[in-house]
């Protein structure tokens, strides 16, 4: 695949096109690549992307997911998220993220809005997020994902939201520091006006 595939601009350093790329890893999820000196993993699916979901119960409650996960060891708080395209072919940015918010919350968005895409960690992945706005929410399900997945869903009011993750931290679970960009794109777009 080139760059551009993975939706990545053209732009390279001097000489890095001409660096071959080899495949270290090919698994089932995950595709592990070396480009000259640099290796980094790339999804083997959907181009890369992945969403994560703002959304806010018409109570002011923000959604959470508590899942563990494995290559921490350890169980995290995250907002709820998945892959475009790990099952579905045509699946789009924002089918994807309805499909996820239902299936780990039990939360169905009347809309959804892609707010901003990027990468997740430049300097060891490929893969790209776009955080996505759910709105017009009502409550269709338990949620707790599928396959397995042992979601456990949390409904922290908004205003509480900050002290309980840290509280939450305290208790040993990891965080994603995501979090905090979802929290600050409740209220506000990507370039700072209301989103109100």
């Amino acid at each position: 695949m080139t760059p551009a595939d993975h939706g990545h601009s053209d732009r390279h350093p001097p000489g890095h096109d001409a660096e071959r790329v080899e495949t270290l890893y090919d698994g089932q999820w995950l595709r592990m690549m070396r480009r000259g000196h640099w290796e980094y993993a790339e999804r083997t699916h959907g181009k890369g992307m992945a969403v994560i979901i703002v959304a806010v119960t018409p109570q002011d409650r923000i959604l959470f997911v508590e899942q563990y996960r494995v290559p921490l060891a350890a169980r995290t708080i995250e907002m709820p998220a998945g892959l475009v395209g790990d099952d579905h072919a045509h699946d789009t940015l924002e089918s994807a993220a309805s499909r996820e918010l239902v299936e780990e919350t039990g939360w169905e968005p009347a809309r959804v809005e892609v707010l901003l895409t990027g990468p997740t960690s430049a300097g060891m992945s490929s893969e790209r997020i776009a955080f996505v706005r759910a709105t017009g929410m009502r409550k269709v399900g338990d949620g707790g994902g599928v396959d397995g997945e042992d979601i456990l869903v949390h409904e922290v009011p908004r205003a509480d939201a900050p002290a309980w993750l840290m509280r939450k931290q305290a208790e040993g679970f990891e965080l994603d520091l995501k979090l905090w960009a979802g929290l600050w794109m409740i209220e506000r777009n990507p370039d700072g006006t209301s989103a109100q």
